[in-house]
């Protein structure tokens, strides 16, 4: 009885905005992409896991674009793709009566579009360059990925101030206070059959990338093979 009450009034102190499959990706991603950033040099001691982690975000990727149909309120594209708000959003943020936003807001919608299509040809760059010329063209790409990133945490540090709400811990908890966005109730929970399809659909990516690259996911096989190290994060 005595949980039950607790969890009720914890349920009334805070809203639930994020769904535990987006936060574990968001997380994972971060963890893969500075994997893949610190073993971009051959000689690094993470060297071997630059491959795999490429080929890691390719999955997970593919997961957060199926989770944008199927996934809990705020993780839908529906929901925070909004590009003709933007400029409203934009005009509240140096207005007194600055407004939060319970999911991402216009500009962090975009943001995440950015940074999930640059992931996208980090990756890309790295599984089709040949020569000096590609291996170029993948660094340059990782580099704008970097400044994406470095801009978004920015962003999202800005806007925790501003709005005296605590965005990472959010991403963390999956909940925000009740007291900041007084009337919204939580955020619907994924589709009914979400889990399952976004599932499958790992399954079927992880496969594809053992199609492309048998040894991809095992750390340290190209190396050993001769190749090149490149994937995603090379600089």
């Amino acid at each position: 009885m005595n949980q039950a009450i607790g969890e009720a009034t914890q349920s009334r102190k805070t809203i639930r905005v994020w769904d535990l499959p987006v936060r574990l990706f968001h997380w994972l991603l971060v963890g893969t992409i500075l994997v893949a950033f610190l073993s971009a040099e051959e000689e690094s001691a993470l060297g071997q896991w630059h491959i795999p982690a490429g080929w890691i975000a390719a999955v997970l990727i593919v997961f957060r674009i199926v989770w944008g149909f199927v996934g809990g309120e705020h993780a839908r594209f529906a929901r925070f793709v909004r590009p003709t708000q933007i400029g409203h959003h934009v005009a509240s943020m140096f207005s007194p009566s600055r407004q939060r936003s319970i999911g991402h807001n216009a500009l962090g919608g975009l943001a995440i579009i950015a940074l999930l299509g640059t992931i996208g040809a980090v990756v890309y760059s790295g599984v089709s360059m040949s020569g000096d010329a590609g291996k170029g063209l993948h660094e340059t790409i990782a580099n704008i990925l970097l400044g994406l990133i470095a801009l978004h945490v920015l962003a999202v540090l800005a806007m925790s101030l501003l709005t005296k709400d605590n965005l990472i811990l959010a991403f963390i908890t999956g909940r925000k206070k009740a007291e900041l966005y007084p009337g919204i109730a939580d955020a619907l929970p994924p589709m009914s059959l979400g889990v399952p399809v976004a599932a499958v659909a790992i399954g079927i990516a992880a496969y594809g990338v053992t199609i492309i690259d048998p040894v991809g996911f095992t750390p340290g096989a190209h190396v050993e093979a001769g190749e090149g190290g490149e994937g995603v994060g090379d600089d």
